[in-house]
C-alpha cells in the first residue's frame, strides 16, 4: 500500500458512487453506456474470484466485494429498473470487438498459463478498453452532462494513480508487472481526450460538448 495506490482506489470509488447517485437520483440513465458498465461487471468477476480461495487484507477483500457490487448494482439499474430510460441506439458499440481479441491475448500473453491467472490477465486487458464504449456513446451524441463526466474524470485519475502506483513499487519494492504497466498505459491514453476537454470546459462552468 502506497499513497498513490489508496488514492487511486479512493477515486476509483467515488467515480462509482458518483455514477449510482446520478443514476438514482435523477431516476435514469440517459447518456450512460450500459455496455460499459456489463464489462466492467465482468472485469470485477474475473479479478476477483480469489475472494473464494484466498485471504489478503480486510481493506482488500471489502473493495473487492463493493467494487463487484456496485458493477452489478449499477447494470441492474440500467438494464431493469430504469431500461425505460436507457439510450440503446446511441450505445452501439460492438463489444465483442473487445472481448474476444482481449480473450485471445490473454490466452496467449499471461504470467502463468492457470485459469485463475488467465482469466486475471484478461480482466487486466479487458479494463483497458472497457470505457470505449462510453466514450463512443458520447462521441456519438455529441455531448455529456456534467455529472458523467466527473463520473469519467475521477475513473480516469484512478488509473494514472495507479501508473504512478506502479513506479513507487518498482523504485521501492523492486516490483515490475509488465501486463498491468502497458494496460494502464493504454487505457489513460484513452483518456486523455477527455481530460483536455474536462480542464477547459467543465471545469470553466460549461457543458462537455464535442466540436460540430
Amino acid at each position: 500500500m502506497n499513497v498513490f495506490r489508496l488514492t487511486g482506489d479512493l477515486s476509483h470509488l467515488a467515480a462509482i458512487i458518483i455514477l449510482l447517485l446520478k443514476i438514482w437520483k435523477s431516476r435514469s440513465c440517459a447518456g450512460i453506456s450500459g455496455k460499459s458498465q456489463i464489462l466492467f461487471a465482468i472485469v470485477f468477476t474475473t479479478r476477483y474470484l480469489d475472494l473464494l480461495s484466498s485471504f489478503i487484507s480486510l481493506y482488500n477483500t471489502c473493495m473487492k466485494v463493493i467494487y463487484i457490487g456496485c458493477a452489478y448494482a449499477t447494470v441492474y439499474l440500467i438494464y431493469v429498473k430504469f431500461r425505460a430510460t436507457y439510450d440503446g441506439n446511441h450505445d452501439s458499440f460492438r463489444v465483442e470487438f473487445l472481448v474476444v481479441p482481449v480473450g485471445g491475448l490473454a490466452v496467449l500473453i499471461n504470467h502463468d498459463f492457470s485459469f485463475l491467472e488467465i482469466l486475471w490477465t484478461f480482466s487486466i486487458y479487458l479494463e483497458s478498453v472497457a470505457i470505449l464504449p462510453q466514450l463512443f456513446m458520447i462521441s456519438k451524441t455529441g455531448e455529456a452532462e456534467t455529472i458523467t463526466t466527473h463520473y469519467l474524470f475521477c475513473l480516469g485519475m484512478y488509473r494514472t494513480l495507479y501508473l504512478f502506483n506502479w513506479i513507487w513499487r518498482f523504485y521501492f519494492e523492486g516490483f515490475f508487472d509488465m501486463i498491468a504497466i502497458v494496460a494502464g498505459v493504454v487505457q489513460t491514453v484513452l483518456y486523455c481526450d477527455f481530460f483536455y476537454l474536462y480542464v477547459t470546459k467543465v471545469l470553466k462552468g460549461k457543458k462537455l460538448s464535442l466540436p460540430a
